[in-house]
This record gives structure tokens, sequence and C-alpha cells, in this order.
């Protein structure tokens, strides 16, 4: 009977370390940070706008990955958005409709259709693809989401891609995906 009890015990052990959510760490501001997951990269942009901050908004853009003509307008597109970041920065007063503070995260989820994730492995060299909903406060007291598609490059760090929108077969389907559900402390214990 001993041995039967001490069996149990391991067995409810065993399946309570295997339902144990992974760690992560976490900046000072409680939320996560960095191009170790896809919601760190998803903050740092956020944070990059927050903060007015361009050398984070474009060490957390993806790399020019595209073919034809896409490099060229991609490389506009950060170019213009930095400049954008910029003139924001040297407002005094930020603009109503800019982000404050990030509010909530939720963990990132792959798209709903295969064929992005394919799409970008085969023509890029992509790891993974993602999307991460970010919701943050704005200046006038509005609340807004950020859908953030993100990318495992080939170097195993996560990026964001600021314009899925000129990607259409890496982001097939983002904007008809659900509303996220599953808050970041669903997924992850939060480490400081």
């Amino acid at each position: 009977m001993l041995v039967l009890i001490c069996l149990v015990s391991l067995l409810c052990g065993a399946a309570g370390n295997q339902t144990s959510k992974p760690k992560l760490r976490v900046a000072a501001d409680g939320l996560p940070s960095g191009h170790d997951t896809p919601e760190g990269a998803a903050c740092d942009v956020a944070r990059s706008l927050i903060n007015r901050d361009e050398k984070l908004f474009s060490s957390t853009c993806v790399r020019l990955y595209t073919g034809g003509n896409g490099p060229t307008a991609y490389a506009q597109f950060l170019r213009d958005t930095v400049q954008n970041i910029r003139l924001e920065a040297a407002k005094k007063v930020p603009s109503p409709g800019g982000p404050k503070t990030i509010a909530k995260v939720f963990a990132a989820r792959h798209l709903s259709k295969n064929g992005s994730a394919s799409y970008g492995y085969s023509a890029f060299g992509f790891q993974d693809i993602m999307f991460v909903d970010v919701g943050v406060f704005l200046y006038n007291s509005e609340r807004s989401l950020m859908r953030t598609l993100v990318i495992k490059d080939r170097d195993g760090k996560w990026y964001v891609h600021p314009d899925p929108s000129a990607s259409p077969l890496l982001s097939d389907g983002l904007n008809e995906e659900n509303a996220s559900v599953m808050d970041l402390t669903d997924a992850y214990e939060l480490e400081p």
C-alpha cells in the first residue's frame, strides 16, 4: 500500500511539473523585452513609439528580406517611420492619438491560415511567424490595440514586421484573427 501511495504521489508531482508555465524574465516595467520571445519584441516596438526611441524601433524591426522592389519600399517605410518618431520626439506635447503606456499584453499566437510560416521559411529562412496583441492607452485617454506581426528570423531571434500589409503572403489573415484572450500571465510565469 505504501508503494502505491508513493507511486501516486510521484505521478501527481510529475503531472504538476508538466503543466507549469515557462518562466519569462521581464523588464523594470513588468513586461517582456528583447528578442528572445515574440512578446518581448512586440513590447519593445510599442515602447519605441511610446518613448519616441528611433534606435529601439530600428533594432526591433525585421531585416530587409524580400526581392524585387520590396527591400526599397520596406527601407523607405522604415526611414519614414524613424522620421515620424523624430518629429514626435521634438514636440513639447505628444500627439493626442499617440501611445502613452502599455496596458495589456496577450500571449503570442500563430496565424490561423497555414501558408504564412511555410512561405516565410522557404522564401526567406524565417523560423516562425506569429502575432501579438498589445493594448495601449493613448494620450487622449482612449485605448488602442496594436496587432503586431512578429517573425523569428534565421538567427533564432524575434523581430517585428512593422508594415505587415506590405507582405500579404506573410500576414495572410492577420487582421481577420479573433481577439486574443490568453493574457501573457496565462502563458508565462513572469520573473523580474
